[in-house]
């Protein structure tokens, strides 16, 4: 299919009203988006900053144009690396043992596949998913997906937070209960203020930094365990699940729901208007389309490995493993002498870990749980702010907007800790990724619908096009680098 290919279908499927084209979806006339009050002089926003793009016209890959493009990537992948995903990984491991890596493994391919479009949308359209929906769709689909989304921020938040709380719980040997922990972790919402106002790409080598801690933490698990690899291998590649009933389907569910998250891809979509891209050159768009999807691939394959760690080491050292196996006469309470078989969460995993390999293992998975607690916290909150932001078009300062946003996730979170004792949240967390499963349809059919239907694509591109003399055709090229 050529330009005018294109821009002929744009006019077949497009009916003129007094010689403009017109569909079911250009009649819809919700509020200007934040783009636009941008661009009138409104309200600041993540993007204050964006990341100038090198010239290196004369090279088919460069090194110093992926590093430009690097960042975005790595903050979306944070997602892969939350609490809630460390809890999947080992419920999975304790309970199925190797045999659900590879639906880890289809679910962060599928995860990929979904972030490119994400990113793209965002190149191409100079827009996030949320701000698309804005203009798209009427009053009562736009606010069901704006409170299907926060629904399922809420519930990775809270996962989040209780993560990092409980983190801290083990780091001070019990002191820190569990709602003080909740109450610590609020802070985080100034330390993310403060990390901001000092520039974009501190802020993503911070997160860089979270990372480093995480794939060394649990990669020291890995080390210490020594998993089977021919186990691994064959858990990961052979599609099969032998002997596994209710308890395993569960946890199969759990995997998809704790790695593509819905609110991640909105997400995305906004993490790539930081870098500064001409819309309106096809090439460059289509150079920026190329190194967001190289930065998202390694970033979700070093995530994928740090899940694989966790997965390892707990179907490795306590599957099919009893009560009776731990000898801890000290946590008699959490794990009764009997021959029940052992149930392990984030907490009772890393008491495990000290009882089998030491207090240093336990110390170590702390650590990590608190690295991943915190950076996924601070990325659940950028989430927030662009789905309220997009959907409603919020005009308030930026410290309104995070401290609203992150009171919403918070405030059950805390209710949680309190009722909830943090010995007994096991259920409370399989609850939250299953939630998440029920979720994606409210973000893939969007993404979907906006990155495969043509007529949507041209209205919610054309405006960055006013200034062409040829509009229609340089609009037909960027179509096809959005759609394939």
């Amino acid at each position: 299919m050529n330009a005018q290919q294109d821009v002929d279908l744009l006019e077949e499927d497009s009916p003129q009203e007094n010689g403009v084209q017109t569909n079911q979806y250009s009649a819809i006339s919700p509020p200007a988006s934040p783009v636009d009050q941008e661009q009138d002089g409104g309200f600041s926003t993540y993007f204050e900053e964006k990341v100038p793009i090198p010239n290196d016209a004369n090279q088919a890959f460069s090194f110093r144009k992926l590093w430009a493009f690097t960042g975005p990537g790595f903050l979306m992948s944070i997602a892969y690396l939350d609490p809630g995903n460390i809890e999947s990984d080992l419920q999975s491991g304790a309970k199925a043992g190797f045999k659900l890596l590879w639906v880890l493994l289809g679910a962060t391919i599928i995860g990929l596949l979904l972030q490119r479009l994400a990113a793209r949308l965002g190149v191409v359209t100079g827009m996030h998913l949320a701000e698309v929906c804005n203009r798209q769709y009427p009053t009562v689909p736009r606010i069901i997906l704006w409170l299907m989304v926060e629904l399922a921020i809420i519930g990775s938040d809270m996962q989040e937070v209780i993560g990092c709380a409980i983190a801290l719980n083990l780091l001070s040997v019990g002191r820190i209960p569990l709602w003080a922990g909740v109450l610590i972790t609020i802070t985080d919402t100034f330390v993310f203020l403060f990390l901001d106002k000092y520039g974009l790409r501190k802020l993503e080598a911070f997160f860089g930094f979270l990372i480093t801690v995480m794939a060394i933490s649990f990669g020291y698990e890995y080390v210490l365990v020594k998993p089977d690899q021919g186990e691994l291998l064959k858990g990961m590649f052979v599609p099969y699940c032998a002997g596994c009933g209710p308890v395993q389907l569960v946890q199969a569910v759990g995997i998809v729901g704790a790695v593509i998250m819905p609110h991640n891809i909105y997400l995305h979509s906004a993490l790539v208007k930081s870098r500064d891209v001409d819309r309106k050159n096809k090439n460059d768009v289509k150079e920026a389309n190329k190194y967001f999807f190289i930065e998202s691939t390694i970033a979700l394959f070093i995530s994928f490995l740090i899940n694989v760690f966790v997965v390892a080491v707990f179907a490795q050292a306590f599957y099919n493993k009893t009560n009776m196996d731990v000898v801890s006469s000290p946590h008699t309470d959490l794990f009764p002498l009997n021959n029940a078989t052992l149930e392990v969460d984030i907490y009772k995993g890393g008491v495990v870990l000290g009882c089998f390999f030491g207090p240093a293992a336990l110390y170590i998975w702390a650590i990590g749980i608190l690295a991943a607690g915190q950076s996924s916290t601070m990325t659940g909150t950028y989430s927030g702010q662009f789905v309220m932001e997009g959907f409603l078009n919020l005009r308030w300062s930026r410290f309104a907007r995070v401290l609203l946003t992150r009171s919403i996730a918070i405030t059950p979170t805390l209710l949680v800790a309190i009722f909830q004792d943090v010995q007994h949240l096991t259920g409370m967390n399989d609850f939250l990724n299953v939630l998440q499963s029920l979720q994606l349809p409210f973000a893939l059919i969007p993404i979907l619908t906006f990155t495969m239907k043509i007529t949507v694509l041209s209205n919610i591109s054309c405006y960055a096009f006013n200034n062409y003399n040829d509009s229609r055709v340089e609009l037909s090229g960027l179509l096809r680098v959005l759609r394939w």
